[in-house]
């Protein structure tokens, strides 16, 4: 008998995958670079399942059964190709090439044509929860060929994450399509965490809460319609002292955040299939320009804040009911903006699927996200019974679910009042702000984008259209100023 599955890249992830194959009674055939980690990972939990020691791919591909599943994790990019290149001269027409990184999706799509071509399965696989989801369970996204995941889907089930007895993991769409859910998670993610810290922000510079104090707000908002592991562990690191000051600990961190790409590849493939996902966006964004410290420790010096009001926020916010009433409305503005990261991330994924072809499953990947990954969420069950009707009845986005539409009224008023709190006392709240912006768009009954088309048509002769009769119209703006059809 051979190993059932190969993991070469023995870092922290692809060691902690290999020892959740291995706990889930497969045998897993091991390799890295350096043979120093292979035998570090055998000797330290060699106990824990049956593991082969390998020197080379080569020895690695002979040691597995066939059809040969070979999970590869290392750094994205160039790393992948050449594991590839090596790689495909020891497999044969059916064996599997799994990439359990953070790829770019495209080039997961490239990929996974060009070893079609050559009769190998190339799966891209979406997995989320870091370190202690990839040795415990995570949330599992694979894609490529439906073939390929009769026999690689029920290994990945058994490693991820449980929600309830079933399994965070599902095949998601062909090709590139795993990689492109994960990348939207990461999307959301980067929206969700932003408001969080938008809603810390707004508490201790209005409210005049402390972080410990606030450890406390975030506890309580976790047995709410908030309840996740984001603001779940939000309460852990307000409440954590640093040792060496005896300060709050977010009080000595750099704030300045840092990011892998992620984000990054959401906004601009949001921008390439039409779809406005400006809070994930604005997040970025807000990531981007925390990390020029240089720059805002001159700004913060010269520009003023502009408030005149007799009344400062913190004397308005900082005591009796306006205090709590204040923290209430935040929490409700946290909520809708919540609400509307997750409506962009899944009509990003709707309009990828009619980009690229994929039929995108979005009850099924709501529920992937439920255990095991970072956004996970009790939201994701409201947003799995939105997508239980049939493909035509369900909501074209999902704030117009039912649930979605009355949670929005309720938070409205508080959404619009920390808004503008935000904005008359000079605390930025970006996430804050276009999620409210978007949900205005979404709902005005005309937008100043008719007035964009006409100065378009002056400029460019870019045309219009009209709303009382059909075609496409321009204005002879430099001669006689009439309209003709083109």
């Amino acid at each position: 008998m051979g190993a059932d599955i190969g993991v070469t890249g023995l870092a922290v992830m692809g060691a902690n995958l290999a020892r959740n194959f291995a706990r889930n009674g497969y045998t897993v055939a091991l390799h890295n670079r350096s043979v120093a980690r292979t035998d570090s990972l055998v000797n330290t939990y060699g106990h824990e399942g049956q593991f082969v020691r390998t020197e080379s791919l080569a020895e690695l591909v002979e040691a597995l059964d066939r059809p040969r599943r070979v999970l590869i994790m290392v750094k994205a990019g160039a790393p992948v190709d050449a594991v590839i290149e090596d790689l495909v001269p020891l497999l044969d027409e059916g064996d599997i090439i799994i990439d359990a990184g953070n790829s770019f999706y495209e080039e997961t799509r490239r990929r996974e044509e060009a070893l079609r071509q050559k009769g190998l399965h190339f799966v891209g696989v979406g997995v989320s929860g870091g370190e202690e989801g990839a040795l415990w369970g995570p949330s599992i996204m694979p894609g490529g060929s439906r073939e390929s995941y009769q026999t690689l889907g029920p290994m990945l089930e058994s490693i991820a994450a449980d929600y309830h007895g079933e399994p965070c993991c599902a095949w998601v769409g062909t090709d590139g399509a795993g990689h492109y859910v994960k990348m939207v998670h990461n999307g959301i993610e980067y929206a969700d965490m932003q408001v969080i810290g938008e809603a810390y922000d707004l508490m201790r510079s209005l409210a005049g809460l402390e972080p410990q104090e606030q450890a406390g707000v975030f506890r309580e908002w976790n047995s709410t319609a908030l309840a996740s592991y984001l603001i779940e562990i939000t309460s852990e690191v307000l409440d954590q002292e640093d040792e060496l000051t005896g300060r709050p600990l977010v009080d000595v961190i750099v704030d300045a955040a840092g990011q892998k790409g992620t984000g990054r590849w959401t906004a601009i493939s949001g921008l390439e299939v039409g779809s406005p996902v400006t809070t994930i966006a604005e997040s970025v964004f807000a990531r981007s320009i925390s990390s020029q410290r240089s720059v805002r420790e001159v700004t913060s010096q010269v520009f003023e804040a502009g408030i005149n009001e007799a009344v400062t926020a913190e004397e308005l916010y900082a005591s009796g009911d306006a205090r709590q009433d204040f923290v209430e409305d935040i929490r409700k503005a946290l909520y809708a903006s919540k609400l509307v990261s997750y409506a962009q991330g899944f009509d990003m994924l709707s309009a990828a699927g009619q980009e690229f072809g994929w039929d995108l499953n979005m009850r099924t990947i709501a529920s992937l996200w439920r255990a095991g990954c970072i956004i996970r969420a009790d939201l994701l069950d409201t947003i799995m019974r939105a997508y239980d009707a049939p493909a035509a009845d369900q909501p074209r986005n999902l704030l117009l679910a039912p649930e979605f539409t009355e949670a929005l009224a309720e938070c409205l008023p508080s959404w619009r009042r920390v808004v503008a709190a935000a904005a008359t006392y000079g605390v930025p709240a970006p996430v804050f702000s276009s999620a409210l912006a978007y949900y205005d768009s979404l709902r005005a009954e005309r937008l100043p984008a008719a007035l964009t088309q006409g100065l378009r048509d002056y400029f460019g002769a870019h045309t219009y259209q009209r709303i009382d009769k059909p075609g496409t119209f321009h204005i002879r703006w430099s001669e006689d100023r009439t309209e003709a059809e083109v």
